[in-house]
């Protein structure tokens, strides 16, 4: 069992209310979204794990059981070719729940006109994997978002 926790301080809206097909439709996979306090701040993992893939908008970390966590920040935020960005940490680099990944500014990123929302995604899970879910109200960086069995 996982315990996925919030890389972000801000409010859950869940995947459905997430401003784009692929994630809304959770094709990518289930999980839920953060809407995040619009204040430069940094994007901490959500679980234990060894960095997988690293983009200054985007990251993987996968757990001891092999459970990948996808945490976009923003959508369409590739378009900004990293600026506002700042990554801490290296691919390949093993990471603890909480520690910061990727410094951002929500703020910034909806001022040049893209959704700040941060969809966090249990790649290759079936929805019925996943319990405990946080669609909703207010949640701090480091707060259980949902567990993955």
């Amino acid at each position: 069992m996982t315990i996925v926790s919030s890389p972000l301080a801000g409010r859950a809206i869940g995947l459905a209310a997430v401003p784009d097909p692929v994630f809304s439709g959770a094709m990518v996979g289930p999980g839920t979204a953060i809407d995040p306090v619009r204040e430069p701040s940094a994007a901490v993992s959500p679980v234990d794990g060894i960095i997988v893939s690293l983009h200054p908008h985007a990251f993987v970390v996968v757990d001891d059981e092999g459970h990948g966590v996808l945490t976009h920040l923003g959508i369409d935020t590739v378009q900004l070719n990293g600026d506002g960005f700042e990554l801490l940490v290296a691919k390949g680099d093993t990471v603890q729940r909480g520690q910061e990944v990727i410094r951002w500014n929500p703020a910034a990123v909806e001022a040049a006109g893209k959704s700040p929302v941060c969809p966090v995604v249990a790649l290759e899970a079936t929805a019925e994997a996943l319990s405990d879910m946080a669609a909703e109200g207010d949640v701090k960086a480091g707060a259980p978002l949902f567990v993955w069995q």
